[in-house]
């Protein structure tokens, strides 16, 4: 949708583009995060399923799915109109408000990557990558698209007539990408040796790293969801700092009185929970209310991960238990700590609005939350019997670095006696022994 201005604002212009780069940059983040959490034989394949993810959403996005989540609202505030379709009509004098039109559509762009990339981690170690790259544009078109019109798109039902709040995604990137997950593991079912063999990470250091590039880029992913260079962006940047040192506060204390020992992955765990869980209250809470929204996410979902042994379902890298209940949380939490000051006008039931607010949250929660399981599940199901979404038993045992890929990422070094050898000098006995 373009909308009238009297001019670009360039300081909003420039704050825009650096955000929209740290967006894009999380989805290589989120590739070394999985990476570093999967064993040896599938980092590869993680790594790819992310940064795959990034060219087949934008040619998607670049197609169809702006338009039909940013364009006029086409019917009854659930899907917008084809009137941009191939972004016709947008060039560079085009304006959103106080910044060019291509450079709002890129930044939302970002959002819809890195939201089909956080699938991948719920069905880590045993997808068919040929699969996963049927799956990412019809899921992005399916769900995705959708959910980001009726949240942010003009006229949206949840947010012209539903009235619920949602500054910078728990709706259409959080909830909608661990619902989704969900789904998809049951679809595949459970990996070889689920809840018997031990499936740890195999680098922890990379884990890290990756958190660490999440935590940069969510700056531009909450504050940038200000679309201005304005109080509300630095309100917005401070209660991601907020809540992401909470969350992973949170975390580790649990583990502490649980398990004895605090641990890296923890640490890494707790500060993405805190960073979910903020992202759609960053811009309506205020300072207090953030570093309690981080400080419950943090304390639920370190207990959240350890559902799936439970339950049965085998959520490969705790999308459902970090990001679905994260920003379960956070979208609920609005309706107790939404303030004034912040939101314009809304209040939390803390703040005098009463039980509405919380009611609208939690509405919204539910119907985002089964229609992109939904929509999956039926996807996945449609998927799985036309092509096969899951990897056959040889390769996942082998390790899909190798049987996919053609490639292992430790074994390219010296070997032996110090004499470098190429890949294919190595035997392929070792190859899988190597990748165990």
């Amino acid at each position: 949708m373009t909308l009238a201005a009297a001019h670009v604002d360039t300081g909003d212009t420039a704050w825009l583009l650096a955000a929209t780069a740290l967006v894009l940059l999380m989805t290589p983040g989120l590739a070394l995060f999985y990476g570093g959490m999967v064993r040896a034989k599938s980092v590869l394949n993680m790594l790819m399923m992310s940064f795959v993810s990034i060219a087949l959403v934008t040619v998607v996005w670049l197609v169809a799915g702006y338009t039909l989540a940013f364009g006029d609202d086409a019917f009854a505030g659930l899907i917008g109109d084809l009137d941009h379709a191939g972004m016709r009509g947008l060039g560079p004098d085009s304006v959103h408000g106080t910044v060019p039109t291509l450079l709002f559509a890129t930044f939302q762009l970002t959002f819809a990557i890195v939201t089909a990339a956080l699938v991948s981690g719920a069905v880590a170690d045993r997808t068919k990558f040929s699969a996963w790259l049927v799956f990412v544009p019809l899921w992005t078109l399916l769900v995705y698209v959708p959910v980001a019109h009726w949240v942010w798109g003009p006229d949206g039902w949840i947010r012209e007539r539903l009235g619920a709040l949602d500054f910078a995604g728990g709706l259409p990137v959080e909830i909608a990408s661990g619902a989704s997950g969900l789904a998809l593991c049951l679809v595949l079912g459970p990996r070889l040796g689920f809840r018997k063999d031990a499936m740890r990470p195999h680098n922890l250091p990379m884990v890290v790293l990756g958190a660490g590039l999440l935590w940069f880029g969510w700056f531009g992913f909450n504050a940038g969801s200000a679309l201005g260079a304005n109080g509300l962006a630095a309100a917005a940047f401070l209660n991601t700092l907020a809540a992401g040192c909470t969350g992973l506060l949170g975390w580790l204390f649990v583990e502490q009185r649980r398990d004895g020992h605090p641990t890296t992955l923890g640490a890494a765990s707790g500060a993405v929970a805190g960073l979910v869980a903020i992202t759609p209250a960053c811009g309506v809470v205020s300072l207090l209310g953030a570093l309690v929204v981080g400080l419950a996410a943090g304390v639920v979902c370190s207990y959240a991960v350890g559902w799936k042994f439970r339950l049965g379902y085998d959520d490969s890298l705790d999308v459902v238990g970090v990001h679905l209940v994260g920003g379960v949380i956070g979208t609920l939490l609005i309706g107790l700590f939404a303030e004034r000051a912040m939101t314009g006008g809304a209040r939390g039931l803390l703040h005098g609005g009463g039980l509405a607010p919380l009611g609208r949250q939690f509405l919204a929660v539910v119907v985002v939350g089964g229609y992109a399981f939904a929509m999956t599940y039926a996807l996945g199901k449609l998927l799985h019997k036309a092509m096969g979404l899951r990897a056959d038993e040889e390769q996942e045992y082998t390790g899909l670095d190798l049987t996919v890929h053609a490639e292992t990422a430790y074994d390219h070094g010296v070997l032996g006696h110090g004499a470098p050898v190429s890949h294919s000098a190595v035997p392929t006995a070792q190859k899988v022994k190597t990748q165990a």
